[in-house]
């Protein structure tokens, strides 16, 4: 009886839906140039309840519009940033957790 009970409960933690879920799977890719697929590093990673989905978009500060980088992966406090200046690139920051692989559709 008791392993009956265990494998209901089991089967119902599995089934739901993934903002209750303490991981959310997150596309991975370390690098990948505009129009192009993934050129490295592509996969996917879980991200723990301390974790996020991220997309980094990485511009040259000419052309803020149009991104020159993109990396996707998991990341420890995520948090959303809108321009960062590092040298003579613009870096933005986008984090999510609301659905599996939600850092495709940022």
């Amino acid at each position: 009886m008791d392993k009956f009970l265990l494998l209901r409960h089991f089967t119902f933690l599995c089934c739901l839906p993934s903002k209750f879920q303490e991981t959310v799977q997150c596309r991975m890719c370390h690098l990948q140039f505009p129009e192009e697929k993934c050129s490295r590093g592509r996969g996917i990673c879980n991200a723990d309840i301390n974790e996020a989905c991220v997309l980094v978009n990485i511009s040259r500060r000419a052309y803020l519009l149009d991104t020159w980088l993109a990396i996707m992966g998991c990341q420890k406090n995520c948090a959303d940033v809108q321009m960062m200046h590092w040298g003579i690139y613009t870096v933005k920051f986008r984090c999510c957790r609301d659905s599996n692989l939600c850092n495709e559709k940022l």
